[in-house]
């Protein structure tokens, strides 16, 4: 062999292990790092598979504890509205007449009283508009009405009362509002 032979990286008295050549027990620091690598992708592609399975676990569980929320969300207002439901139905079953009338509307306030307490333990609260001034926000219009008893633009009758629940308007109340009286032109003429 010549000088030139030795010089170069690939003749046979050279050092460097082949690739193929599986007689060395020792792995090539390159097949080394594949293998680490690829172990850590697996660990990682498992880490991931779980991560999404138990979001997807958390996802149903989430949609099920919203189906049974808005299910029996309610439960437990209708359950404290109950008791006065049953007070009502007692008083109709009491017979009527002018021996007991005031007694029966007094039984009927306290119980209307009751019911309101009942809805003010879940944060709702009636509203009474009369005399305030008319805002579109909280009262519905069902007409307006001439009148001096009110300033115009306030509100002079309530049909129904509003309802707020924390705040916030559940029910507006039917309302009339108050407008100025218009005075008679013949008075106008007369002047």
């Amino acid at each position: 062999m010549s000088n030139n032979d030795e010089n170069t990286p690939f003749n046979e008295n050279s050092n460097v292990t082949s690739i193929n050549d599986n007689s060395n027990p020792k792995p090539l620091p390159l097949e080394e790092s594949i293998r680490a690598l690829q172990e850590q992708l697996q660990k990682s592609n498992n880490s991931y598979l779980y991560l999404r399975a138990d979001f997807e676990n958390y996802k149903s569980q989430a949609i099920k504890e919203r189906s049974e929320l808005a299910k029996f969300g309610a439960e437990r207002l209708i359950v404290a509205l109950l008791e006065p439901l049953d007070t009502f139905d007692r008083a109709l079953q009491m017979p009527i007449n002018s021996e007991n009338i005031n007694t029966f509307k007094e039984g009927i306030a306290m119980t209307s009283k009751e019911l309101l307490n009942t809805l003010s333990r879940f944060g709702v609260k009636e509203s009474d508009p009369l005399g305030t001034a008319f805002d579109p926000l909280k009262h519905e219009a069902l007409s307006s009405e001439e009148t001096d008893d009110y300033p115009p633009g306030h509100i002079c009758r309530v049909f129904k009362k509003a309802y707020t629940m924390h705040d916030k308007v559940i029910r507006p109340a039917q309302v009339v509002v108050a407008k100025a009286i218009k005075k008679n032109q013949t008075d106008d003429d007369k002047n």
